[in-house]
Parts: structure tokens; C-alpha cells; sequence
């Protein structure tokens, strides 16, 4: 789920490097996105005022329980085949930042893939299907049923290829969409950025222990 975005200054851009990391030879194609030990070539858009945003941990970034924000690649992205796992705290909830701009509201500014423990109690009777994991927050939803229990680890890989929107868990397709099959008007002017074919991409966090690892891009013509 999405939080309330602030106004961000671009000029800081120019400031921060970009960084693509060498990936594993038994992924061809892939580079890290990630070396393990800082956040270079990440950019923090909209930390919380307190806390700590995101930091890194035994090879993790991790979005602390009193951290938080959008934590986007500097580079941007078109097509490409994003993998990577996390792990979760009970009740944790985070999200998948893809095509995003810098400014507004991603889940709508730009597309967010649910990272969410949707089974928890004290999501039960409100949350609907287009918020469960895995969805196009608000849009589309997944498939449920493939969420490993908080604490483990799990294995996600987004495909945005041209209008084409997948999501695979732990080796399942949960996820199919044809953007160009989305043609309720209400739903195109709420969620302007599902026009947008690049952007930067990142960990949409909410105050909530999420854990990344091994992050790697290959980006598709």
C-alpha cells in the first residue's frame, strides 16, 4: 500500500552516481543492482521526517520498522526482468516501485507491485483483492495462495515488457496483465502511470521490517 508522497528536489540527481554491479555468471544477461554492502546507485525520495529510511544489513537492505520511504534505483528502466528476494516481519508491507517517476505517488504516478503479509490478522475484512501481494496495487489483481510464511524468505521476478505486467513467486505466475486491456476510464485517470513506459524502479516502503536481497536487473529491448 501506498504512503503520502512530498515534493522532491531533482537537482539532487546530479549528485548521486549510478551503479551497476557485476551479477553471478549462472544468470546471463542479469546485473546487480546491489553490491551488498551500500546503497549506491539508490536514491531515498520521500524518508520520514524520523527513523532511519533504509539501511543495509548482512548483505540486505532493509527497511527498518521505523524506516520507510521510496527508495528508487537512480538509473531508469523500460523493459527488463527484475529479480530478487525478501523477507517479511508479520503484518509486513512494502511494495514494488516499477516505471515510477520522482514525484507523486507511485502507486498512481507510477505502477506498485504489492509486497504485503496479506494473511495477517489485522489486514482481514478490509484488504481488498488488487491489494493482496503481488497485485498491480489497485489495478490487477494476483493470484493468492504462493506467499511463504513472514520470516522466510521468498523468491520474486517482475516482467515489464512493452504493455505486458507479470509477476512470479517462488517459481508460480501470479501475475498476467495487458495494460491495453485496462479501459475503464475512471480507472486510466486515477492511475496516470500505467502510460508510462520507463521509469526508475524501487522498494516503496511503510514503516514496516522488509528485508531485500540478491537484486539483479537484465533489461529487454
Amino acid at each position: 500500500m501506498q504512503m503520502k508522497a512530498l515534493r522532491f528536489p531533482l537537482a539532487l540527481l546530479a549528485l548521486v552516481p549510478v551503479a551497476i554491479f557485476a551479477a553471478g555468471p549462472a544468470e546471463e544477461g542479469f546485473v546487480s543492482l546491489f553490491d551488498g554492502e551500500t546503497l549506491h546507485g539508490w536514491l531515498l525520495v520521500y524518508g520520514k521526517k524520523s527513523g532511519r529510511g533504509y539501511i543495509v544489513e548482512d548483505g540486505s537492505i532493509v527497511c527498518p520498522a521505523d524506516g520507510g520511504g521510496n527508495l528508487l534505483t537512480v538509473r531508469e528502466f523500460a523493459n527488463f526482468i527484475f529479480r530478487f528476494e525478501f523477507r517479511m516481519e508479520p503484518g509486513g508491507n512494502n511494495g514494488v516501485g516499477i516505471r515510477a517517476p520522482l514525484a507523486g505517488d507511485i502507486a498512481y504516478s507510477g505502477m506498485e507491485i504489492q509486497i504485503i503479509d496479506d494473511d495477517h490478522p489485522k489486514y482481514k475484512g478490509w484488504l481488498k483483492p488488487v491489494q493482496r501481494h503481488g497485485s498491480i496495487y489497485d489495478v490487477v489483481p494476483a493470484k493468492p495462495g504462493y506467499l511463504r510464511p513472514a520470516g522466510e524468505w521468498n523468491q520474486q521476478e517482475i516482467v515489464a515488457d512493452g504493455r505486458r505486467i507479470q509477476v512470479r513467486l517462488n517459481g508460480h505466475l501470479i501475475l498476467d496483465a495487458d495494460l491495453d486491456e485496462i479501459t475503464d476510464p475512471a480507472v486510466l485517470k486515477k492511475h496516470p502511470g500505467l502510460a508510462r513506459t520507463s521509469g526508475h524502479i524501487g522498494f516503496l516502503g511503510h514503516g514496516t521490517r522488509v528485508e531485500f536481497r540478491n537484486i539483479r536487473i537484465r533489461e529487454l529491448p
